[in-house]
């Protein structure tokens, strides 16, 4: 059944592109109104499979998806209405202007699009109307692609690793424009993205793929309090979610909360409190194997 609190959801969603390669498996998640959710997996994961099967590009191979209760691929047009996409390549012609792609988006999307939302974001960030795609940089052809996702006026905001060829200034500035429309218009966001200090300030779920899995599904705030870190390898420990290397050559492991011991990790002995990224991490270890 639908959750009318909820505005993505998915029920057992598995994508298969051949015997070998599956993309998806099973994977049960919804994403509540008013959040700004972060997706994390490395390359491979899943991750974008996820987005295109909510977006209607990607056909489930088993299971369903809805985006406000609307099936993406029964009724692609109702989907999408809701929908604010932005791919990891922003969809830019080189050769048309900024004010042109404002102009397409206007004429294609209709009555809903809002222009002056627009021309708004493009002006707080000193983005120039008349200059080609092919001109701007990559953190501006980024904010070109969010703005006119956001003159949809659109429920939810679906972006797909915008913020893998960014430097750090520009990222910030991207996140920026993502908070503020969730808080000021009332949106939702799912934010792709392999940089965990940049997730953390802006988003405050956070879901962790592995090899098409679903690892990790919690507030942020859950995630941090619930696990801590051990020093050395505990493969194999009961309430070790998974070990890896440190930055400095060291190797530690995560401890998660178990049915015996329901409260916060970091309260063992012997432990210390772990940071979202080391949490991702052992996350991802899991999946890896002991020494990977």
């Amino acid at each position: 059944m639908v959750d009318s609190s909820n505005v993505l959801e998915a029920w057992g969603l598995a994508k298969r592109y051949n015997r070998r390669t599956v993309a998806l498996a099973g994977i049960d998640l919804a994403i509540r109104r008013g959040s700004i959710t972060a997706l994390v997996g490395p390359n491979g994961a899943g991750k974008s499979t996820l987005i295109k099967a909510w977006v209607g590009f990607e056909r489930p191979s088993a299971g369903r998806v809805a985006v406000a209760g609307v099936d993406p691929w029964t009724d692609r047009v109702a989907a999408l209405a809701h929908i604010g996409y932005v791919p990891q390549t922003p969809a830019l012609y080189r050769e048309l202007r900024v004010v042109d792609h404002v102009d397409l988006a206007a004429d294609l999307r209709g009555d809903p699009f809002e222009v002056s939302i627009v021309m708004r974001r493009l002006d707080e960030l000193d983005i120039p109307l008349d200059a080609r795609a092919g001109e701007l940089s990559g953190g501006q052809s980024a904010q070109v692609a969010l703005a006119l996702a956001l003159g949809t006026r659109a429920e939810v905001l679906l972006l797909d690793e915008p913020l893998a060829s960014l430097d750090p200034l520009a990222r910030r500035e991207f996140l920026h424009v993502v908070m503020d429309a969730v808080r000021s218009g009332g949106s939702t966001a799912l934010l792709s993205s392999h940089v965990i200090t940049d997730i953390e300030q802006a988003c405050d779920h956070i879901v962790v793929l592995g090899r098409g899995r679903k690892l990790l599904d919690a507030p942020i705030a859950e995630a941090v309090a619930a696990h801590a870190i051990a020093d050395g390898d505990m493969t194999g420990t009961p309430g070790i979610i998974g070990s890896f290397i440190e930055a400095d050559g060291t190797r530690i492991s995560l401890v998660g909360p178990t049915s015996t011991a329901p409260e916060p990790a970091q309260a063992s002995a012997g432990t210390r409190p772990a940071t979202l990224e080391e949490v991702v991490l052992g996350y991802l270890a899991s999946v890896r194997g002991p020494r990977q």
